[in-house]
């Protein structure tokens, strides 16, 4: 059953219908996500493996596999296309034309080939592939929107139906200072596509230098460096608030903001919360799931040219429906 979240997130991605490719047709997880975004009419559901095992699932499960599209990328006429594609982005760095073409057949190259040549409009992927499997290809094919801003990722978490930004939760191990600037940035950008308040708090375990260390230190010049951004083009118009170092409770809590951080522009009403680091994202994003049951889509990754989201290997096939309808709305803006 989809939670009310859920069913906006769906109900959103329908009203502009994009196509979203699935490069692990091995997965039942993935394959009942497909059928699921058919029935919900969420997305145009495209998926990479083995033809005859995915029709047996769905035959298996009696399922109507009409709509949903499956494609082998050894039997692809588009494989010689993408081979060529491929060779001449990564030629520069090293790839001769027989290891692109060996490489374009993997599926989640051959996927995310298929965003770069738009025969779709992004891609999920991570369900029984790591991070880095699905990260790899995006980062040296479809590659990053602003080249002076960092790649990162962030999860979208629901508590009690109200949506949050935590980020990097998927990513940057240890991200420099202009890094973590870059996060709290962009991930005010994504907070917009999704209709959720840009107010960002970078967190910290002081608030307003109630605790020293190097870490609280980063993440105070790290808030520095992103106001100063914000006071640029594209971003001096769009209303974004943001401060740090806050610990959670200040974020969160306004009583706590009122005593801890009097005068905070985002004390109490923080909608993005930027970590300092991957150890505490993950940490905290699994924390809210498991024990605070909070839903968790992600990672989202942001800042790329065209949309290319991971999934939780633990992902369940409504987790997955979630990432691809995600996937559509950012394919919309």
């Amino acid at each position: 059953m989809l939670s009310p979240y859920l069913m906006k997130l769906v109900e959103r991605a329908s009203k502009n219908k994009k196509t979203i490719v699935l490069p692990e047709g091995e997965d039942e997880r993935v394959l009942e996500a497909a059928y699921l975004a058919v029935q919900s009419d969420a997305v145009h559901p495209i998926v990479i493996g083995n033809i005859e095992q995915m029709k047996a699932f769905y035959a298996k499960k009696g399922w109507n596999d009409e709509k949903i599209e499956m494609i082998d990328p050894v039997l692809s006429p588009r494989l010689k296309e993408y081979t060529d594609l491929l060779f001449k982005l990564r030629q520069a760095k090293g790839m001769t034309e027989e290891e692109a073409a060996k490489t374009a057949k993997i599926p989640t190259f051959f996927a995310t080939l298929m965003v770069k040549s738009g025969h779709a409009d992004g891609m999920t992927s991570g369900a029984c592939h790591s991070t880095a499997d699905t990260v790899r290809p995006a980062l040296q094919i479809i590659k990053s929107k602003d080249p002076s801003m960092s790649v990162s990722a962030f999860f979208l978490m629901v508590s009690n139906g109200e949506p949050y930004i935590l980020s990097d939760s998927g990513l940057i191990i240890n991200p420099t200072v202009k890094e973590l600037a870059d996060i709290a940035v962009t991930s005010a950008i994504s907070a917009i596509q999704f209709g959720i308040e840009p107010n960002v708090a970078l967190l910290s375990y002081s608030t307003k230098g109630s605790a020293k260390g190097e870490s609280a230190a980063k993440v105070i010049e790290a808030t520095q460096m992103a106001l100063q951004t914000l006071q640029t083009e594209p971003y001096k118009n769009l209303n974004i608030h943001l401060d740090g170092e806050l610990q959670a409770d200040a974020a969160l809590v306004e009583s706590v903001a009122s005593r801890k951080a009097p005068g905070s522009v985002v004390g109490g009403k923080a909608k993005v919360l930027v970590v300092p680091n991957l150890d505490a994202g993950n940490i905290s994003y699994k924390l809210l799931q498991r024990l605070g049951g909070c839903e968790a889509y992600g990672p989202i990754l942001q800042g790329l040219n065209a949309p290319v989201n991971d999934l939780s290997r633990g992902a369940s096939p409504e987790d997955i429906l979630g990432a691809m309808a995600i996937t559509a709305i950012q394919a919309q803006n």
